[in-house]
């Protein structure tokens, strides 16, 4: 069966390299296309299954109202949001399926689970941790909303992390680097996820989208996709 989707910043880099993946896929259709020109069209938009949001703050606003008019599911891969934004995407998971992806690769949710379990084996040692992530100088959050995901996962592991221990550099056109280094006595242990074209991004947020349809109210991850 045929995902059908509505793409939020259809017109951004992510959105523009989403569509031109899903033109190759026969599991997925693009329906609707928003940007922040067109965002009125959303009110017209019915029949979808999967909305996909790599915009603004102002633009999963957006997403979340269309969400709620039309019971679609929601993938967010939109980073930096407001923790009112945050707190919607909490409400919506309540009544439609939402997946929270500051990183839609596969590679990046690996990432995270290896770090939660070196933290689970490492922390009570005695190790120090510190993140180290590097993107291009245009991007405008930092640290990047993946760096604070492996951070929580670290957290979860057990392992105290402070925000001086999140190192971020904004340089160049760099894709996406993200490196976890754990420092105990006379060793060292460094897990690195780099990404190297952003298509992997485009496929990784078909994915969830194709896994999320049909999916129960509920908040995800891209690490639930693994099993």
């Amino acid at each position: 069966m045929t995902t059908r989707l509505a793409l939020v910043g259809a017109d951004g880099r992510m959105g523009q390299r989403i569509d031109a993946l899903a033109i190759d896929d026969d599991a997925v259709h693009v329906a609707a296309r928003i940007t922040a020109k067109n965002s009125s069209e959303s009110a017209r938009i019915s029949t979808i299954d999967v909305i996909i949001d790599f915009s603004s703050e102002e633009g999963t606003r957006n997403a979340i109202s269309i969400a709620r008019a039309t019971g679609a599911a929601l993938l967010v891969g939109t980073t930096g949001l407001s923790r009112e934004v945050d707190g919607a995407l909490r409400e919506l998971a309540k009544i439609s399926a939402v997946l929270i992806a500051p990183n839609t690769s596969l590679g990046v949710a690996v990432t995270k689970r290896l770090a939660r379990l070196a933290a689970e084996l490492l922390g009570p040692s005695g190790w120090s941790v510190d993140i180290i992530e590097s993107h291009h100088d245009r991007k405008k959050d930092a640290p990047s909303g993946t760096a604070l995901a492996l951070a929580r996962a670290l957290v979860d592991g057990g392992m105290s992390l402070e925000n001086r221990q999140i190192h971020a550099i904004r340089a160049g056109d760099t894709i996406g680097e993200h490196e976890i280094r754990f420092a105990g006595p006379s060793e060292r242990i460094h897990i690195m996820h780099q990404a190297v074209t952003r298509d992997l991004f485009a496929a990784g947020a078909l994915r969830g989208a194709k896994w999320l349809a049909g999916k129960p109210a509920g908040l995800y991850t891209m690490e639930d996709i693994l099993g």
